[in-house]
């Protein structure tokens, strides 16, 4: 008999599941330092979205922070000052963690909804770039940091992630200048999908997030998994591999289930 998994229980941020929903919660909880990152946390949320990915029960997972920030980027007092003791081989192993944990990100095939609640800032920017969905209190001023502090605004696949969300002009202009981008304006060129008051933020996110966890999750995986690997493509390639996509698709009972909800005049119960 197989053995059962090991609850998940990480010890550098918070995790819960709703049962009932299948919606994960993951939450920053280092509010003081406006949940700046560690090394820990670095690699535990990347081992975090690896697992999450087939994790049992999770339907949709919830991104956020504890306090005024949703994250701040990389812990200046923990981080930089091990990185100058580093050489070239040693800076490259802690880069390549941070764009490995993007990368969990945006291959977790369950939908991620980032609902940020504060600053967003360097790393946890990229962060937000790599949700599929980002819901923003009124006070997610928002900033890719790296050129002020002397690096590439280019980190953790920011210069492939910004300019699918906001084109290449206006990408370029916020990661050459580091400058912060107030909510309101980063919904208007499209960064956030929608901003709410901050007591609504939760509320806004769990909705939607429960929306997504009834919708089709093999259609939804196929979806994000899609979007990914068409960015690379071209038009005729892409229409191959939709096509290919879509006849999988009508081969799982989803599609049945929603075929016989429509005509039983019921919603659909999906997998």
């Amino acid at each position: 008999m197989a053995r059962p998994a090991d609850p998940f229980r990480p010890e550098t941020f918070d995790y819960a599941l709703d049962p009932a929903t299948g919606v994960a919660t993951l939450t920053f909880t280092r509010p003081d330092r406006l949940n700046s990152l560690t090394f820990e946390v670095y690699a535990e949320l990347r081992d975090a979205f690896r697992r999450l990915d087939v994790e049992p029960g999770v339907r949709t997972i919830i991104l956020t922070g504890q306090g005024r920030g949703f994250c701040s980027g990389g812990d200046v007092e923990t981080i930089i000052g091990e990185l100058f003791a580093r050489d070239y081989q040693g800076l490259l192993e802690f880069t390549r963690l941070t764009c490995d944990l993007i990368h969990a990100i945006v291959r977790c095939r369950r939908p991620v909804i980032a609902a940020l609640n504060g600053t967003v800032a360097g790393a946890g920017a990229v962060i937000a770039a790599a949700a599929d969905v980002r819901i923003a209190s009124e006070t997610a001023k928002i900033a890719f940091l790296f050129t002020r502090v002397g690096l590439s605004g280019a980190d953790m696949g920011s210069a492939w992630l910004l300019p699918r969300l906001i084109g290449h002009g206006r990408a370029t202009q916020l990661l050459m200048t580091g400058e912060f981008t107030s909510a309101q304006e980063a919904e208007r060129i499209g960064l956030y999908g929608r901003v709410v008051p901050p007591d609504q933020l939760m509320i806004e996110a769990r909705a939607f997030a429960e929306k997504l966890a009834r919708g089709p999750q093999f259609g939804l995986a196929m979806t994000k998994d899609l979007l990914n690997r068409e960015a690379s493509m071209d038009f005729v390639s892409a229409l191959e591999a939709e096509a290919q996509a879509q006849a999988v698709c009508m081969q799982h009972s989803d599609f049945r289930e929603a075929y016989e909800a429509f005509m039983g005049k019921r919603e659909p119960r999906f997998q």
